[in-house]
Parts: C-alpha cells; structure tokens; sequence
C-alpha cells in the first residue's frame, strides 16, 4: 500500500522568539522520522515528545546551516540518542546530512560539550556525514538531492525530495529563493519558505538587513516559480494568534495556490 508523507512542525519561529519555537521539523513516512535542524536548545526534546516522536524512529537527520536556532539543538539529538544507544534502547545508527563547515561545529560543540560516553558513538553508531550541493541520498525509498541555497549571508544548503506518491517536496532553508535553485524549485508540489515578517511590518522588523523576506514576498516567489503549495515559516512572533490568516492572506495577493502557515507541531498531510 502506497504510504502518505506527513510534516510535522517542530518549530516555526525565527531565531529570537520566544513564544514559538525556532524553525525545524520532520517528514514522517510509516513509523519513520526523517529530521531537519533542531532548534536552538533543548527545547527539542520538548517539542518531540509533544508530538510523538519516538527518538528510536529517527535514524537520518539533516543540519542545514551553522546558525545557533539550528545547530545547537543538534547536539541535545546527539545526546539523546547516544544516551538510548548506551541503555540498549536504540536500534541501527543514526546520520546527520550535512555541509562542511556544520559539520565541523557539529565535532568541535559534541568534543567540547559532551562527555566521552556520548561521543565514543561518533563515528561508531553516530556519522555526521558531509554532503556536497547536488549530492544525492535515499530514504525510505524517497530520493533527496542537497543543494545550496547560494546564501548571501552564511553557507545554508536546502534539499528537494520526491515523495512517495510521485510529489516533489522542496525546502528553501530560512533565505529567500536564489534563482540559481530554479531547477530544484520550478513547478514543485510544495515548497517550505521562510517568511520573516508582513510586508507591513517590514520596518519594524527589517527582513531585508537579515538577509530574509516578507509573506508578500514568499507568495510572488511561489507564483513566479509555479508552486502548488506555500508552506511559510521562519517567522517572528508579535502577532501568533493572528499569524495563520494574516500570512496566508498577504501571501495570496500574488499567489492562487495553497498557502499553509502552521503553528508549532502543527500537521500537514503530503
């Protein structure tokens, strides 16, 4: 039987907020988690078990940039992880997909941070291991190619998968679009974007000086680029009781398709 993906919303703020959770979150595929960055803390392990997902089921992980919102999380997944495999409650091993430069932070902060039981499975049982722009890897049978985002600002890599009902799923990471990404972008099924603040609030926010764009600005990319579906993210959080309609009404001035902006360990059906 033909299995659904599903994305589960670990986080959905930017790297300052405090009433969200910085931006991560997993694809779920029939038992199985796939991770995408891990917030800026320990909160992870907070936001995983308010949504259910067993830290046994995640066995493939990807970091896509060195920020402190994305990276340092990581290190608490290491830990965890290392700590079940230690008690025999781990099965397999675990890989973190990544770039160089993380990958380097990844080994200095666990060396520096961790105690040599953890690390004895770096690895062993735990590989951070280095993907180049437009490697290619597989997991539960869906393709996943790694590409950079040709961030203006820090080195960020973004991944296009194809998911198992034929839909092509992209993430942009938390930069505006590159046209250099066209052909990982154009006429995908969805596409996850940041979108750092409302067109009206730009100066108050000042997206631009931060290398990161508005809800307007997100919807004219995804009708340039013919998306399907706008998954917005990365966002501030002054106005999170309103956020879902404003965004997803500014975003639809220029864009028809469907726009999601979801709270944290919100669902979305793939």
């Amino acid at each position: 039987m033909e299995q659904k993906a599903e994305l589960i919303m670990l986080g959905t703020g930017h790297a300052m907020v405090t009433k969200c959770y910085n931006t991560c979150f997993a694809l779920h595929v029939n038992g199985a988690y796939f991770l995408v960055d891990a917030g800026g803390g320990n909160g992870i392990l907070v936001q995983m078990e308010a949504a259910g997902i067993p830290f046994g089921n995640v066995h493939h992980m990807f970091v896509t940039h060195a920020h402190t919102d994305h990276i340092l999380g990581v290190v608490w997944v290491i830990r965890k992880i290392a700590t079940l495999m230690r008690k025999g409650e781990y099965q397999g091993n675990l890989t973190v997909y990544c770039h160089d430069k993380v990958k380097a932070i990844l080994d200095f902060m666990c060396g520096q941070m961790l105690p040599g039981k953890f690390t004895t499975f770096l690895g062993e049982r735990i590989f951070l291991e280095v993907v180049e722009d437009g490697a290619k890897r597989e997991w539960m049978g869906m393709p996943f190619t790694f590409f950079d985002i040709c961030s203006t600002k820090e080195k960020q890599f973004g991944f296009a998968a194809v998911l198992p009902d034929g839909a092509r799923f992209v993430c942009l990471g938390d930069e505006p679009y590159q046209d250099a990404c066209r052909s990982y972008v154009k006429g995908c099924d969805w596409l996850l974007c940041e979108a750092f603040c409302m067109e009206e609030d730009k100066e108050i926010y000042k997206p631009y000086e931060k290398h990161h764009s508005t809800a307007l600005d997100a919807g004219k990319t995804a009708a340039m680029l013919e998306v399907k579906n706008l998954v917005l993210y990365h966002t501030e959080d002054g106005c999170l009781p309103e956020r879902k309609n404003r965004y997803t009404e500014e975003a639809g001035i220029h864009y028809g398709g469907n726009v999601f902006v979801p709270m944290d360990l919100e669902r979305i059906r793939l």
